[in-house]
């Protein structure tokens, strides 16, 4: 029997070794993303959260070379089904952070990747004051920012991380149903 954990470990074996524009593949930016989180003691939702926010990259077809610009819906949507808001939203928010962080921070863009200041452009650019206000008034703010930082910083080349089968028990704990 097949389970969504299976579905989505097989996703990062296969799908996930594809090239995204970043000098890591999607499966070994998830997986230092998560290690990220757990260097800084996030919960197991935020870990989890940070090693599947951009699995929207690997069940849909790419955009460009840059992969999926709108992957934070399609991810989402997808994991909505499978596990709980503390790990949906901040996969849901984590393009808007990027958004967010541009539009309050006048050197964020400088510091993006290539990657992200290309899907950045795709993404809306930077927050309109009303958005920012919008985003500011989310209960899963700080989740959103702290993956952001994650994700600009899981993008090393080479790093040495746990595999993803280090990650199945904790996903398979917050399964919703």
């Amino acid at each position: 029997m097949s389970t969504i954990v299976d579905e989505i470990i097989e996703l990062f074996d296969t799908k996930g070794r594809e090239p995204y524009g970043e000098d890591v593949s999607v499966a070994e930016h998830g997986l230092q993303c998560a290690a990220l989180a757990d260097r800084e003691g996030a919960g197991e939702a935020l870990v989890v959260a940070a090693l599947l926010h951009d699995v929207g990259h690997l069940i849909e077809d790419p955009d460009d070379g840059y992969g999926v610009h709108r992957h934070d819906a399609g991810g989402a949507a997808f994991l909505a089904r499978h596990f709980p808001e503390a790990v949906v939203a901040p996969v849901r928010m984590h393009v808007a952070a990027k958004r967010y962080r541009v539009a309050v921070d006048p050197g964020y863009a400088a510091r993006l990747s290539a990657a992200s200041t290309h899907t950045l452009a795709h993404q809306g650019g930077p927050m309109s004051p009303d958005e920012v206000r919008e985003f500011e008034a989310d209960p899963h703010l700080a989740a959103a920012l702290r993956l952001r930082e994650w994700d600009d910083h899981g993008k090393v080349d080479g790093l040495d991380v746990a595999p993803i089968e280090a990650y199945r028990d904790r996903m398979q704990r917050l399964l919703t149903g």
